[in-house]
């Protein structure tokens, strides 16, 4: 479960002021998968940081009672002078996961080669976004964040990711951030939308973005 109790997220920058949230409360339960919508700038990925725990609000509580996910495909963290399994072996053992099943996973999943023991420094943009999404999906997670992914590699590689995200939903909670209607219907079955510092829930996806459809007029 993750629970928001009247949590207000306020930026303060250069005189101006932007709310994010302003005293909202909600609980995202354990097994829903929702797409969260919204036009650029209205906070979706400041949300999701602070889902992760990345970012903490101004006021109010947010509650943790499951393990969650960096969103997916996130390589911000890598160390460019590193190779791709340095970097895997580093996340294994943040998260006290077995090295070498991370290994075996990511190496298998990003399909790099012998590029995996290579500096990612020295990869290119596609090799680095698969090797970032094979990273994300190798630790198992409680709950999953997705912040407008892309789709990356060739038309098998996007198979791959598909029916890997779609077997982590099965088991897990997965929380969408896109502007793609197709993508959100796909794997999210509720949805929210995230305007003027309001976050509104709705039971069905399509009736997410049936609302949603007014903010990109």
């Amino acid at each position: 479960m993750i629970e928001f109790e009247n949590v207000t997220k306020v930026y303060r920058a250069r005189g101006v002021s932007k709310c994010v949230l302003d005293h909202q409360s909600f609980v995202i339960e354990r097994g829903e998968s929702i797409g969260i919508i919204g036009v650029n700038g209205a906070g979706k990925s400041t949300l999701t940081r602070m889902i992760a725990g990345i970012e903490y609000p101004t006021s109010g509580r947010i509650t943790r009672t499951m393990s969650i996910s960096w969103p997916l495909g996130f390589s911000g963290a890598f160390q460019g002078s590193l190779t791709g399994a340095d970097n895997a072996r580093f996340i294994a053992r943040i998260y006290r996961r077995p090295i070498n099943d991370i290994l075996d996973y990511v190496n298998s999943f990003a399909r790099l080669g012998h590029y995996f023991d290579a500096p990612i420094k020295t990869y290119s943009s596609g090799m680095l976004a698969r090797l970032a999404f094979a990273v994300s999906l190798a630790v198992r997670f409680d709950c999953y964040l997705i912040d407008e992914v892309t789709a990356v590699g060739d038309h098998s590689f996007r198979i791959q990711c598909r029916e890997a995200l779609l077997e982590r939903r099965e088991y897990g909670t997965l929380i969408m951030v896109s502007h793609d209607p197709h993508m959100l219907r796909e794997y999210c079955d509720k949805g929210a939308v995230l305007q003027n510092g309001r976050l509104t829930f709705y039971d069905t996806i399509d009736e997410a973005i049936e609302a949603s459809a007014e903010l990109y007029r």
